[in-house]
């Protein structure tokens, strides 16, 4: 384990921390993604914000500009406390595209641009989710909910 980051790593991995905002859902939106190199370089700290976006589109965005800043190739771990991000991209996904992108119920999936850029992340990646629960003193965690949060300040 890094001390750096309480998720246990393997030989080679780079940690990416995600979170979202959203002031109103909808409302306007923060994003944030801690990237932490594989090779013990710094932390990179990315975020950005959108006027009038959702909860749930700030978290998929976080996870993509953290991927998108990777080279191809990258073992990585995402860290999120976001379940949603989890369950679509580790047990929906498939279904989702297999149905057409639709739901069980037979509507469209949200965020399906989001979710097919993410998608496309992964495939250049290989990525592993990890879960952490939110606001529970984890200091990366913490970190960058205060920058998705002021990114959605910003985009007010």
């Amino acid at each position: 384990m890094r001390k750096d980051s309480p998720v246990e790593t393997q030989p080679g991995e780079a940690v990416i921390w995600t979170d979202g905002a959203c002031s109103g859902n909808p409302g306007p939106g923060g994003w944030a993604a801690i990237v932490i190199p594989s090779e013990g370089a710094d932390p990179v700290e990315l975020s950005g914000g959108e006027h009038l976006t959702t909860n749930n589109r700030m978290e998929l965005t976080a996870a993509l500009e953290g991927l998108r800043s990777l080279p191809d190739g990258s073992q990585v771990v995402i860290v999120t406390d976001s379940r949603l991000m989890i369950d679509s991209m580790s047990k929906w996904l498939a279904g989702w595209k297999r149905k057409g992108w639709k739901t069980s119920a037979g509507q469209p999936v949200k965020n399906q641009d989001l979710l097919n850029a993410l998608d496309a992340e992964v495939q250049r990646h290989k990525v592993r989710w990890h879960w952490v629960k939110g606001h529970a003193n984890s200091a990366l965690n913490d970190r960058a909910d205060q920058l998705a949060v002021a990114a959605a300040r910003q985009a007010a």
